[in-house]
């Protein structure tokens, strides 16, 4: 029986329910639950992904949260999955069945591909299906709040525009076009703007991609600045922290949340932002100090806010943010990845590279 070792994330959980029979209940109840809304019958797509691999399923997965466990179980193990934790010779001095490396995302920089290539073990990246429907919603969510939608979205007739504090007093028409008849400010274009990506991994360059796309001046700042091949590929240059925040019309937080990143846009941070800049935050909430934007949004240093994961699950009835009803903060519940299926069609293209490579002499 195969073996497979998985990095523990909480989306990689779902690779045990689909390649070992013998999960535990619990954990297979569990995921069932959270692909349900999307895919009812969850049991009947893993028995059409096993179908597809035959010598693969049944397999025995092993999860592991550190890199001490991925050492210590690396010698059993046929295939590999990780996100972040790095295999390289010492790891591979150890591993004498492994047929193949599947990095979970699209950068292998974690990951020896020469040291691989020298013992004929297989890499595999994959560029998730998640990530990028994470990434439209940043850019859903810029756009938004520069085209001040939530706060205009209905708001048509006379009566309405002049309840909200708009003249819809025509312009002479005999010498003007009516654009803005109602004369509203602060609408913004995106072309032209400066981007500013706090972090470039997965879904920072995906962000990136879609805004050079807008003609936007994409920055990114993160602790190892990428090379100048990626920079060119994802029409970005690297700047640091404060250059970013005193620069950047729209501000995208990108990283993961751990000890060094909680907070990292802070009360200092937040002073030093251009004033009317928009901070869009698809990762985590406490990338963000959460007293510190409150202030920010309501002195007006801040243009805008769009978040999608809320500092608490659901958001509390008292949350600040839900204070601000001028349209230039917008709430949503968590859905930037969209439906279910980006994750499931992600988890079989995965399967079937580890099915493939096992399946495969090495060379």
């Amino acid at each position: 029986m195969m073996r497979v070792l998985v990095e523990e994330d909480a989306i990689l959980r779902v690779v045990p329910v689909i390649l070992d029979p013998a999960t535990p209940e619990p954990h297979r109840r569990a995921v069932t639950d959270f692909f349900a809304f999307d895919e009812p019958d969850f049991a009947g797509w893993c028995r059409r992904v096993q179908q597809r691999l035959p010598g693969l399923y049944p397999a025995t997965v092993e999860l592991v949260r550190d890199q001490a466990q991925l050492r210590a179980g690396i010698g059993a193990a046929d295939a590999v999955i990780v996100e972040s934790l790095t295999v390289g010779p010492a790891e591979l001095a150890d591993a004498p069945r492994l047929k193949i490396v599947q990095k979970f995302g699209a950068v292998a920089a974690n990951i020896d591909i020469d040291a691989c290539a020298r013992k004929g073990i297989a890499v595999e990246v994959q560029r998730r299906r998640v990530n990028v429907a994470v990434a439209e919603q940043a850019l859903t969510l810029m756009l938004a709040l520069a085209k001040r939608l939530p706060a205009l979205d209905g708001v048509v007739t006379e009566s309405a525009l002049r309840g909200a504090g708009y003249d819809p007093t025509p312009y002479d028409r005999r010498y003007t076009g009516n654009s803005n008849f109602a004369r509203i400010r602060g609408l913004k274009t995106l072309a032209g703007a400066v981007l500013g990506i706090v972090g470039f991994g997965e879904i920072g360059r995906e962000v990136a991609i879609r805004a050079a796309a807008f003609e936007m001046t994409v920055l990114y700042h993160q602790r190892r600045r990428a090379s100048a091949l990626e920079e060119r590929l994802c029409g970005t240059r690297y700047a640091a922290l404060d250059e970013i925040m005193t620069t950047a019309d729209y501000i995208v937080p990108a990283l993961p949340l751990n000890a060094s990143t909680r907070g990292i846009i802070g009360p200092a941070q937040l002073a030093r932002v251009k004033r009317g800049a928009i901070v869009v935050n698809v990762a985590r909430a406490e990338l963000v100090d959460h007293d510190a934007l409150v202030a920010a949004l309501a002195e007006g240093r801040l243009g805008g806010f769009g978040l999608d994961v809320g500092y608490a699950e659901p958001t509390p009835p008292d949350e600040a943010l839900l204070r601000f009803k001028d349209g230039n903060v917008i709430l949503t519940p968590h859905t930037a990845v969209a439906e279910r299926q980006n994750g499931l069609d992600d988890m079989e293209e995965m399967c079937l590279k580890l099915w493939r490579a096992t399946r495969t002499q090495r060379p």
